[in-house]
């Protein structure tokens, strides 16, 4: 995981500025942008502050979906698009019952 780019997700989904989060936590502004960059590592006492201000938990931080691959997801996407309508209704039928 990237620990720089999740805080950017986060803090961008929170509608946040890198200035008011670094305001809102007593971290510098500088501090935070390097980290979002992936120039510094982050203290799991920073960590804390950045997660609390964004108001989750550390694990919720961490608690983030594997992405299928770009390769794997296209190759998936192309053999759904070789199935007939009763296949791919089979499909559908079938990932429903393990959703």
């Amino acid at each position: 995981m990237d620990v720089g780019k999740r805080i950017t997700e986060l803090r961008e989904a929170a509608g946040i500025t890198t200035n008011r989060l670094a305001n809102l936590c007593g971290l510098s502004q500088s501090f935070i942008r390097s980290v979002e960059l992936g120039e510094k590592g982050i203290t799991v006492e920073s960590l804390r502050l950045l997660c609390d201000t964004l108001q989750i938990s550390l694990k919720d931080f961490f608690d983030v979906p594997e992405e299928t691959p770009v390769a794997e997801r296209e190759q998936l996407i192309r053999m759904i698009e070789g199935l007939n309508i009763r296949q791919r209704e089979s499909l559908m039928a079938f990932l429903k019952t393990i959703s």
